[in-house]
């Protein structure tokens, strides 16, 4: 899988059925050759470039499941993966 076929991609949270965005981006673990987490930007972001936002950084052990048009993944508390542009490091 590329990462441009997990970027068409809804992210859905199963907890509350609310629509998280799309996947940005992807944090790798090069030394186990897999993925740590999946970035969805919050819709505060106009096209990912422009205002600060935030990122939604999830776990893979979050992930329940990837579809053919969804992620469905399962957050307790979102806030707890919210982090401000710069303050995670790997991007």
């Amino acid at each position: 899988m590329k990462i441009s076929d997990f970027q068409t991609k809804d992210v859905i949270n199963i907890v509350d059925g609310k629509k998280l965005g799309q996947v940005s981006d992807l944090e790798l673990d090069l030394r186990q050759g897999r993925i740590d987490s999946i970035v969805v930007p919050t819709s505060t972001r106009l096209f990912g470039m422009f205002g600060g936002g935030t990122d939604v950084v999830i776990p893979w052990r979050n992930i329940v499941k990837i579809g053919t048009d969804v992620v469905l993944v399962r957050l307790d508390e979102a806030k707890v993966y919210r982090l401000e542009d710069g303050e995670h490091s790997g991007r």
